[in-house]
């Protein structure tokens, strides 16, 4: 059984009566079934070389009939174009066509209006779908490939928010960027609208409502000093923050992540991108959170996941403190039994305070490295857990710690990007100022905002030597 299909220009004469002919022995033979493809004039062109070069066709103009399996999916017998059908009409039916040319010409523009309508739909259903803008820059880095799937698989943003990824690197890393797509869209996300990779700096960043920064400098304070270091980051977010400012959409949210200066570069963007708001740009700190809850969950004998509301202050991918006076247990088996959500404070059930103060503390180091040296897996699940908070809302009562622009809250300077506690409800974050710390704490707060005070120090000064005449509108 075979299926002739019928293609040619939605205003071609010819089409119309090979159209036309179709319809009537569709109509009149019981066995007769035909497949239609009208092409809108512009494209038919491109179509008809297409389709010839796949199936090894000589043929020019319209239309152009072929039969293939009824289902189908077989090998297409080219039978030509007007005049082959009319002669296989007559031949195998004994019928043929007696319209006029008058008629052919109404019929073409009939067609042609139809095409024209049918694509101004489509266009209106497409123009409905509007994908999440989520550029990544530096995109060739492990966790970029970890964070794809849990972005496309619709528990970040949600099961009914179709996303489309935009991945930035430079050109030297364009066969990897390649490589990363044609695995995205081997994976055949449902939610993933589209996947497109971009080597041209000038094009970054159009239409973003994400944007996840994960530029990192390449640390041997051998061979550079923490000034070159720093102008290398703040080099980067110069050419960053007037592209969002310009490309980006006006609500765009921005994250800092990755293992060097995190609190820095997000502090950059915002300070060269004077139109973004402070309030949509925030530094990831879950690593660390997640690093040691797991440490303590080791210590403890249970799911890293019933430990909650460990705090980390201060400079995410520097000197920082994790805070435990806030630590919850959920589910611990110990003496002291209650309902599954019955929280029991974390200090009070390591009982070996020697340990919290000295191996615990002094592991910052340890916890550094594996956060440091991870191969992608660990700050991915971070920035898809921040976003997901941020679009969704954090737990209830629970306790995040992301770097936000600081201003004045827990008695830290104002204006650093310091990593303190926040919850995420209705698509924003507030500080959750009402948490009371210690004397003690309030000290290594102290201590913390210096060293990142010094760092933006630093990049003023660098700010100030690459534009001396325009240092003062940058950074005031």
């Amino acid at each position: 059984s075979v299926l002739p299909v019928f293609t040619g220009k939605a205003n071609c004469p010819y089409y119309a009566r090979a159209e036309l002919l179709a319809d009537y022995l569709q109509a009149n033979l019981p066995d007769f079934r035909v497949h239609k493809i009208t092409q809108h004039p512009d494209k038919w062109e491109q179509w008809l070389h297409d389709i010839c070069e796949v199936n090894g066709w000589e043929h020019r103009g319209s239309p152009i009939i072929w039969r293939e399996l009824l289902d189908r999916g077989g090998k297409g017998l080219l039978l030509g174009g007007v005049n082959d059908f009319l002669e296989y009409a007559q031949h195998y039916y004994g019928i043929t066509s007696m319209m006029s040319s008058e008629e052919m010409l109404d019929i073409a523009e009939e067609n042609l209006q139809a095409c024209i309508e049918i694509e101004k739909e489509e266009e209106e259903i497409k123009s409905l779908i509007k994908p999440l803008q989520i550029w990544i820059t530096s995109a060739s880095a492990s966790i970029c490939y970890q964070l794809i799937p849990l972005l496309a698989n619709g528990e970040v943003f949600g099961m009914t928010t179709e996303i489309s990824i935009h991945l930035l690197d430079t050109d030297q890393f364009k066969d990897i960027l390649c490589g990363i797509v044609m695995e995205a869209e081997d994976m055949a996300f449902p939610l993933l609208h589209s996947i497109s990779l971009h080597t041209e700096i000038d094009e970054a960043f159009i239409q973003a409502d994400i944007i996840i920064v994960l530029d990192d400098v390449l640390l041997n304070h051998e061979v550079q000093s923490l000034e070159n270091y720093i102008r290398e980051v703040s080099e980067i977010c110069q050419v960053y923050a007037p592209l969002i400012e310009k490309n980006a959409k006006s609500g765009v949210r921005v994250i800092s992540s990755g293992k060097t200066f995190v609190n820095l570069k997000a502090m950059m963007i915002m300070t060269y991108g004077k139109s973004i708001k402070p309030e949509n740009v925030i530094a990831v700190a879950t690593s660390w959170e997640s690093a040691a809850k797991a440490m303590l969950a080791r210590k403890l004998n249970m799911n890293a996941a019933g430990v909650k509301d460990v705090i980390v202050w201060g400079n995410i991918s520097g000197c920082n403190y994790i805070d435990l006076s806030h630590a919850k247990l959920y589910g611990y088996d110990c003496a002291i039994w209650g309902p599954a959500n019955f929280p029991r404070p974390l200090l009070n059930m390591i009982y070996d305070s020697q340990w919290i103060h000295s191996e615990f503390l002094s592991a910052q180091s340890s916890l550094s490295s594996r956060v440091c040296h991870c191969v992608g897996m660990l700050p991915a699940h971070a920035v898809a857990t921040v976003l997901r908070y941020w679009y969704h809302g954090s737990p209830p009562g629970e306790i995040v710690s992301v770097g936000i622009l600081t201003k004045g809250q827990f008695c830290v300077p104002e204006g650093i990007v310091f990593s303190m506690p926040v919850r995420f409800q209705n698509g924003n974050w507030e500080v959750m100022t009402e948490l009371e710390i210690n004397e003690t704490t309030q000290e290594v707060l102290g201590c913390l905002a210096h060293e990142l005070i010094q760092e933006k120090l630093i990049a003023l000064k660098e700010i100030k030597e690459m534009h001396p005449y325009g240092a003062d509108k940058i950074t005031s």
